[in-house]
């Protein structure tokens, strides 16, 4: 107890682009820590990339709902242990898991969403015109990132896009460390209200959407809908934060934006370079120990909470060199910002697609986009489970 941290420690994030730097220090001398959680609870923070995978790829650490011990929301509230929620597979373990997550596998392959691109392109190019239409300077958050990554997740589910107001509010709501948890809720139940509008409508006229498609299959209209929840919620404040977060890092970086200007063909190893040096899914990545185990010289108690670090595991030296820089020609291979294990990102291919068609279309249109703001005038949204920023003010 004594050399425990306390659980607010390491999301202290003080700059733009790097995690804490108690990171760097824990990887060396405690890359598995014992940490103390808002409710009193000790459990442990692990910050090394070897253990991280370790933790999130060992099935005697749970991630269901029925066992596990999260002590805290973003308004710092704790969440009781309580029964899976059909449908939210999320807090599940297998065989509930596999069983729900299989229904949606093959929508996601790299061959299903690759069919995308021209419209994901398409979409992209129909922004562009609204930036233009706005007129420099412009917030390249409202009118390019939020409505991109939208538009293309909700016709892929099957959620009316000009109907966004019954739904989207509740997704930016529960993301939203500073809001008002009775707010939330109500926006949460609005919006399941609408799904479940969604979902008769489309058993009885169905479309070439993930709704459409899930109705033939023998699920509740409870399940349905959470499913659908979690595509939207999951799958929504991840990629447009990560595409505004890293169109800021690379006109921050004006050395990586000119190579890659110089050369388009490096933006795919420049996006997932963007996803490793970033890691915007900065923390809520958790497990609970089904039974005693024995992890690098600790005893891992049952019932202990271990909180894995994806963006200190994305910046340990023993994988990758140089970690703190921002380097387009790095071999990136097995980073973690999408987590790793059986709960990896389902939406991982999509979110790539949709990051390649914004920065290109971005790099293509604007040749000179810039800040129309110093970089320490960008708004950062700190806390929360994703790493954003509230607004990115760019001239062209």
């Amino acid at each position: 107890m004594t050399d425990a941290i306390s659980f607010e420690v390491p999301w202290a994030r003080i700059d733009k682009f790097d995690p804490p730097s108690v990171f760097a220090t824990l990887r060396e001398e405690r890359p598995l820590a014992r940490m103390v959680y808002p409710d009193g609870h000790v459990g442990w923070i692990a910050s090394s990339y070897e253990l991280v995978r370790e933790v999130l790829s060992d099935p005697r650490f749970s991630h269901s709902c029925e066992v596990g011990h999260f002590p805290v929301t973003h308004q710092g509230q704790v969440i009781p242990t309580h029964p899976l929620i059909p449908g939210m597979f999320i807090h599940m373990d297998p065989p509930e898991h596999t069983r729900y997550r299989r229904l949606l596998t093959g929508e996601f392959t790299v061959r299903r969403t690759n069919r995308l691109i021209p419209h994901v392109e398409a979409v992209a190019a129909e922004q562009i015109d609204v930036m233009r239409a706005h007129g420099a300077p412009a917030d390249l958050v409202t009118t390019f990132a939020k409505p991109l990554v939208l538009r293309v997740l909700s016709e892929m589910v099957g959620l009316p896009y000009d109907e966004q107001d019954r739904y989207l509010p509740a997704v930016i709501l529960l993301h939203d460390a500073e809001a008002d948890p009775a707010e939330a809720v109500a926006a949460y139940e609005q919006a399941g209200a609408f799904f479940d509008e969604v979902i008769e409508r489309r058993r009885k006229q169905p479309r070439d959407d993930l709704i459409s498609a899930l109705v033939n299959e023998e699920l509740t209209g409870e399940e349905l809908r959470n499913m659908v929840t979690l595509l939207l919620f999951a799958g929504y404040e991840t990629t447009e934060s990560a595409l505004a977060v890293g169109v800021f890092a690379l006109l921050h970086h004006t050395e990586a934006l000119a190579a890659l200007r110089a050369d388009p063909a490096r933006l795919d190893a420049a996006i997932e370079e963007l996803l490793r040096y970033l890691t915007v899914n900065q923390y809520h990545t958790y497990r609970t120990a089904l039974e005693d185990i024995k992890l690098n010289g600790e005893v891992i108690k049952q019932g202990d909470t271990v909180t894995v670090s994806l963006p200190a595991a994305n910046r340990d030296p023993a994988k990758f060199s140089c970690p703190e820089k921002l380097d387009i020609d790095r071999e990136t291979s097995g980073h973690v910002a999408f987590g790793f294990g059986i709960h990896q990102c389902l939406g991982q291919n999509l979110a790539r697609v949709e990051l390649r068609a914004g920065l290109s279309a971005l790099l293509r249109a604007f040749p000179d986009l810039r800040l129309a703001v110093t970089a320490d005038e960008v708004p950062l949204r700190l806390r929360g489970s994703v790493f954003a920023v509230k607004n990115l003010p760019v001239s062209w």
